[in-house]
C-alpha cells in the first residue's frame, strides 16, 4: 500500500529543488565580428558542447557556422583561479582550435576556418597526467576536421581536415576513453548509415578502427537507400568507462521509422534504437554493432526532434532520452542495451503540455542521472510561427512581448535505472533565453535557429551538473536595433554556462554492475598475407547475422570495406565465409566474399585468407597464407 503524504511532507518535497541551485548564467564572450576586411562575418556562439575532464577541467565549444569555425572556452581551477563568490568561473578563451584555413592568419584577416558547421569534444581518462582533449568540426565536404590538445586547450595540433574516412558526411559526435582512444560517429550521406571510427592517437586521426552502427537487420528500416527513404537521425556515441565486464562497450542512439515499409514510404521517425558494439573491445580494425529497439511512439508521431541522447553510468547502466516536441521521454537499460524499461515522461510541473525540445542526458555513479532540455511557456509545435510568434496588426514593432518564452530545465534522479525513477526538476536558466519558435529540423527547418540544434550537460568529479546552452535574449550591438521587442532587431547569440553549486546528497557510489552478456563472434582476425604485403581485418557472426571487412592491397592501391554489414555468414569447420555489399576506395556499388580459415595457432603461418570483390567493370581476387596476425574461429 502506498502511504499518503501529509501536506507538510509534500511541501518539503516540492521545495526540494532548492539544493540544486545553479550559478548565475554567464555569457562566454566572443568578438562581435571576424576578420579585418571591410565586409566581415558576424560571430555567433551556437550549439555548445560541454565536457568535464577527470581533473575537473570544464570545456565549452561552440560553432560560428561554416566557414567561421568554432570557439573554445576552458576553466581549470589550478591555472585559471578559483570560482567567484557566486560560483561563476573565470573561463579562459582558447581561440579557434579547428584552424584558420589555408591562409596564414586567416582567422584574423578574413575570418574563415576549416569547419564551423558542427562541433563536438571529448576528454580522455588516463591513469595519470593531463587528460587529452579531442575536438572535431564539420564542413559537409570534405567532411570532419579533427584536432587535439595535450595541455588543456592552450594549444592544438595542426587540424586534420579529412578525418572522416568517408567524404561528404554530417553531424559528428565524439567520445573518449583511456589515455588516447577517441571515437567519432557521423552520417555517411551516401547511405545514411552511421559510421563510427576509432582513434588511437588522441583524435588526431581516426584510422585505428571502423564500424557501422546500423546492423544489416535494421538497415532496411533505418537506412537511406534509396535516397527517398526517411532514414534516421543519430544522437551521440558513448563508451562504457565502468570497471565492469562491459567496460569498453560502445553504444550509438538513433531514431528511425518502425519498419522497412514505413521507411520506404516516407513514414515518420517514431522508434528509438540503440546500437551496441562489444567486439570493439577486441581492438581489431573493424567492429560490428547489434541494434535494439528502445521505444516506439504511436503511428504518425515524429521523434525527429533533434537530438535523441544517451549516457552510461559508472556501473554500465544505460539511459536514453528523446522528445516528441511536447514531452521529454526517458528509458534505461541494465543489461547492456538489450532490453529497456517502459518510457516515462521526465518533464513535470508547469512544463507539462507545453513545447519541450533539445533533450540531453549525462550519468555517473550508480543511477545518478541529469536530463536537460529547453521548454516554452505554451503548447504547440515549436516550429509553428502562428503559435509561438503571433504578431497582430498594429503591434509589429513590439510583438515579441507576445511570443513564447523559453527556459532551460534540469531533471535529476538518484535512482535512474529503477523502473519508476524519481526526478526533481529545476530551472537552470536565470532569465528567458529566447522568444519565438525553435527549429528542430536542422538545416531543413524553417523556424528560428538562433539556438542551433542542441545543448549539453556534463557531470564533474564532484557529482555536479554543468550546462552550456545558446542564448539570444540580448540585442546585438551591431544593429539594427529597432527596439528590444521588435522582430527586426538583430539578436546577440552567445553560449551561456551554469553549474550546480552543490551536489545532491545520497548519490550511490557502490552497487552491482549492469547485467547482460556481450555478443560472441564466430570468426575474427586480422593480419597480413604472404604476398604483396596485403593486410585485412574480418569479423563474422551468424546469430544475429553480421560481419565487417577491411582489406588493403598496398601494391594496386585497392581498398575494400564492407558496407551495411554482412548479407551472409557461412560456417564450415575451421573456416568462415562472410559476404555482403562493399565500398571500393570509398565508392559504393560493389559486393565482397571473404573467407578466413583458422588452421593453426597464432603466429604459426598456417591460417589462410581469401577475398573476391566484384562490381561495375571491376573484379578483384586474392588469397594467401597469413604470415602476420591470426584468424580465430570460435
Amino acid at each position: 500500500m502506498r502511504a499518503r503524504l501529509s501536506p507538510a511532507i509534500a511541501l518539503a518535497l516540492a521545495a526540494g529543488a532548492t539544493f540544486a541551485q545553479y550559478s548565475p548564467n554567464q555569457e562566454l564572450p566572443l568578438p562581435l565580428t571576424a576578420g579585418s576586411l571591410p565586409v566581415r562575418f558576424i560571430v555567433r556562439g551556437l550549439e555548445p558542447s560541454v565536457r568535464v575532464g577527470p581533473d575537473g577541467t570544464v570545456y565549452v565549444a561552440s560553432i560560428r557556422g561554416v566557414p567561421g569555425g568554432v570557439d573554445l572556452h576552458r576553466y581549470f581551477a589550478g591555472i585559471d583561479g578559483p570560482a567567484a563568490a557566486d560560483g561563476t568561473y573565470p573561463f579562459k578563451y582558447e581561440g579557434q582550435p579547428d584552424g584558420c584555413g589555408i591562409l596564414a592568419n586567416g582567422c584574423a584577416n578574413i575570418g574563415v576556418a576549416e569547419g564551423g558547421g558542427d562541433v563536438d569534444i571529448a576528454v580522455n581518462f588516463p591513469a595519470s597526467g593531463v587528460p587529452n582533449l579531442a575536438l572535431t568540426s564539420l564542413t559537409l565536404a570534405p567532411g570532419v576536421t579533427a584536432t587535439n590538445s595535450a595541455n588543456r586547450g592552450d594549444s592544438f595540433a595542426n587540424p586534420n581536415p579529412v578525418a572522416a574516412l568517408i567524404p561528404v558526411d554530417d553531424r559528428q559526435w565524439n567520445e573518449a576513453t583511456g589515455a588516447q582512444t577517441v571515437y567519432v560517429a557521423y552520417h555517411d550521406v551516401a547511405t545514411f548509415n552511421i559510421e563510427v571510427q576509432r582513434s588511437n592517437d588522441g583524435g588526431a586521426t581516426y584510422v585505428d578502427g571502423l564500424g557501422e552502427a546500423i546492423d544489416p537487420q535494421t538497415f532496411p528500416t533505418a537506412g537511406g537507400v534509396p535516397a527517398t527513404n526517411s532514414a534516421n537521425l543519430l544522437g551521440p556515441v558513448h563508451v562504457d568507462r565502468s570497471r565492469c565486464s562491459s567496460r569498453g562497450n560502445l553504444y550509438q542512439i538513433f531514431v528511425a521509422p518502425d519498419s522497412a515499409a514505413e521507411n520506404l514510404n516516407g513514414g515518420p521517425l517514431r522508434s528509438v534504437y540503440v546500437g551496441v558494439s562489444s567486439d570493439v573491445k577486441l581492438g581489431l580494425p573493424v567492429f560490428t554493432f547489434t541494434d535494439h529497439k528502445v521505444f516506439t511512439a504511436p503511428a504518425g508521431t515524429s521523434l525527429a526532434n533533434i537530438f535523441p541522447s544517451l549516457a552510461v553510468d559508472a556501473f554500465g547502466n544505460l539511459y536514453a532520452v528523446w522528445s516528441d516536441n511536447s514531452n521529454i521521454f526517458y528509458s534505461s537499460s541494465t543489461d547492456r542495451g538489450t532490453t529497456w524499461t517502459p518510457a516515462v515522461r521526465v518533464n513535470a510541473g508547469a512544463t507539462v503540455g507545453n513545447a519541450n525540445v533539445f533533450p540531453w542526458v549525462d550519468a555517473e555513479a550508480n543511477g545518478h542521472v541529469a536530463v536537460v532540455w529547453i521548454g516554452g511557456d505554451r503548447a504547440g509545435n515549436s516550429n509553428s510561427a502562428a503559435i509561438h510568434e503571433p504578431c497582430p496588426a498594429g503591434q509589429s514593432t513590439t510583438c515579441m512581448t507576445l511570443w513564447t518564452k523559453w527556459n532551460t530545465y534540469v531533471a535529476e534522479t538518484l535512482n535512474g535505472h529503477d523502473r519508476s525513477p524519481v526526478f526533481t526538476q529545476t530551472t537552470a536558466s536565470d532569465h528567458v533565453l529566447h522568444r519565438g519558435t525553435v527549429s528542430v529540423g536542422g538545416l531543413g527547418g524553417a523556424a528560428n535557429r538562433d539556438l542551433g540544434d542542441y545543448f549539453q550537460v556534463a557531470f564533474d568529479p564532484l557529482h555536479r551538473a554543468n550546462l552550456a546552452f545558446s542564448d539570444n535574449h540580448k540585442v546585438s550591438p551591431l544593429g539594427p536595433d529597432n527596439g528590444p521587442d521588435n522582430p527586426t532587431t538583430r539578436r546577440l547569440i552567445r553560449a551561456n554556462f551554469t553549474h550546480q553549486l552543490q551536489a545532491r546528497t545520497g548519490i550511490a557510489s557502490t552497487g552491482q554492475c549492469a547485467g547482460g552478456v556481450d555478443d560472441v563472434d564466430d570468426v575474427e582476425g586480422d593480419g597480413r598475407l604472404e604476398q604483396d604485403d596485403d593486410d585485412f581485418s574480418l569479423i563474422g557472426r551468424a546469430n544475429p547475422k553480421n560481419g565487417a571487412l577491411r582489406y588493403r592491397d598496398r601494391t594496386t592501391g585497392v581498398e575494400v570495406s564492407s558496407s551495411n554489414g554482412a548479407t551472409s555468414v557461412t560456417l564450415a569447420g575451421a573456416c568462415a565465409t562472410v559476404e555482403g555489399s562493399a565500398k571500393v576506395n570509398g565508392s559504393v556499388g560493389y559486393t565482397f566474399r571473404a573467407t578466413g580459415c583458422d588452421l593453426g595457432a597464432a603466429g604459426s603461418g598456417q591460417d589462410t585468407f581469401s577475398i573476391n570483390v566484384s562490381g561495375p567493370n571491376f573484379a578483384y581476387a586474392k588469397s594467401g597464407t597469413v604470415v602476420v596476425g591470426d584468424i580465430r574461429r570460435h
